[in-house]
């Protein structure tokens, strides 16, 4: 994509007026405007009320052959991002909206940060959710201080009642959009980063339907430095940015689904002022697999300590899965831009990584019902160190000679290598092991 360092003209040609529905209450029904001035002065507005998260060196450079810089959102009080878009949001509303106060609904990050920003700012807030709603979401998104009401069955349940809310006692109806207002509040992800850490060669973000924080931090990093290679990271599963910039203008991907797991990663593509700056000032867009980002949160995990979502660890999965080979040996910054995910994920998450990493395995073969048999198998696993995580024996349901035992074991391996030389060990032993493939 060909560089051009007139950047408020390409924003002004970018950013477009566009109606709003009657049929919701709204921000505007126009964007301005979005210029770099915008971006600075969303960050010096936010500035008490958001943290400034460190963009800090990572140990996963050597592995990846690149300075890997990690910018560590997923620090922020409700653990995203887009409390940077919605502080800034809020706080430029006229007094009178704020007295009425705000709803919001849905599950999100958007949803949580609106929540306890406006609690903070002493606007009352409302947000519908599911029945279906995690009970730990909605308790953590009532101690923020927002009044949350359960209706419907499904999240369109949920915005019309909404909606209809919002008309009835005059509240301000919030989703999330690419306002300029809000724009230019994720933007600051971009000074930031600038600013943190100099001589970047590339900056990666996470991208998919809602691009908001790329097409933001885009604008202000072109603005500061148009040779800074900005890239997007989307999902394999939920390509809606390449296909809406293919189409020119947003779509929807039939495939989107609403597991927890992806969040906001496979949301729809939320309106043109994102999608046309995104077209015309980042560089690049790619798509991982799902593999990718599991392995991706197991290295965050390991080697960074820090737990976060898809939408986190996906700018990094492009790394994990080579996507990017000509950022090797140069100076990029990966946005870790959320860590929201519920427990009962991160262990299938974790578990399911290990095993996609060769670090746990799993075998099965048969054995004489005799004693010392077993032992023998363990002594095996002993010198060739790997650690049995479980391990099954059955003596019923056999379709093998009388009087033997069917052994199934999961054990713990180092890596893909260590993996090779326990099976070759086993294998030369008991020629008819069996390995159960990932």
């Amino acid at each position: 994509m060909k560089i051009v360092s007139r950047n408020e003209e390409l924003l002004r040609d970018a950013l477009t007026c566009i109606p709003q529905s009657s049929s919701r209450t709204s921000l505007s029904s126009c964007n301005k405007l979005i210029r770099f001035e915008d971006i600075s002065a969303a960050a010096f507005k936010i500035q008490c009320g958001v943290q400034k998260t460190p963009c800090m060196y990572s140990r996963l450079s050597k592995q990846y052959g690149m300075d890997i810089y990690l910018k560590k959102e997923f620090l922020q009080y409700t653990g995203s991002v887009k409390e940077r878009g919605v502080l800034y949001l809020l706080t430029s509303l006229p007094q009178d909206q704020q007295r009425k106060g705000v709803i919001v609904a849905l599950d999100s990050n958007f949803s949580m940060a609106v929540a306890y920003h406006a609690s903070e700012l002493h606007i009352p807030v409302f947000v519908i959710m599911s029945t279906s709603t995690s009970p730990a979401r909605v308790k953590m998104c009532r101690e923020y201080g927002a009044m949350v009401i359960s209706y419907g069955t499904t999240a369109k349940d949920s915005q019309t009642h909404a909606r209809r809310l919002a008309q009835e006692n005059g509240y301000l109806y919030l989703e999330e959009e690419d306002s300029a207002v809000y724009l230019a509040g994720l933007g600051t992800v971009g000074l930031e980063v600038y600013e943190q850490v100099p001589k970047l060669d590339a900056v990666i973000f996470p991208a998919g339907g809602h691009c908001g924080l790329l097409a933001g931090s885009a604008a202000a990093l072109k603005h500061l430095n148009p040779r800074i290679s900005i890239i997007g990271v989307e999902s394999e599963s939920f390509p809606v940015l390449q296909q809406s910039l293919k189409a020119g203008h947003p779509t929807e991907d039939q495939a989107c689904n609403n597991h927890n797991f992806y969040g906001d990663v496979s949301g729809l593509c939320f309106g043109s002022n994102s999608l046309q700056l995104t077209g015309k000032l980042v560089d690049k867009v790619v798509s991982v697999r799902e593999e990718d980002i599991l392995v991706s949160m197991l290295r965050l995990l390991e080697c960074e300590r820090a737990t976060v979502d898809a939408e986190g660890a996906i700018g990094l999965a492009a790394l994990v899965a080579g996507k990017l080979p000509e950022l090797k040996g140069k100076r990029v910054a990966i946005v870790i831009c959320s860590g929201n995910l519920e427990l009962h994920l991160l262990q299938q998450c974790i578990a399911r990584a290990l095993t996609l990493d060769n670090r746990v395995c799993r075998f099965s073969l048969v054995l004489s019902d005799c004693p010392g048999d077993i032992s023998k198998l363990l002594e095996i696993l002993a010198r060739e160190e790997a650690r049995v995580l479980d391990i099954k024996q059955e003596r019923t349901f056999v379709t093998s000679e009388l009087f033997t035992v069917e052994v199934t074991c999961t054990v713990e391996t180092r890596d893909k290598i260590h993996t090779a030389q326990l099976r070759n060990a086993l294998l030369e032993r008991y020629p008819m092991a069996v390995w159960t493939e990932r």
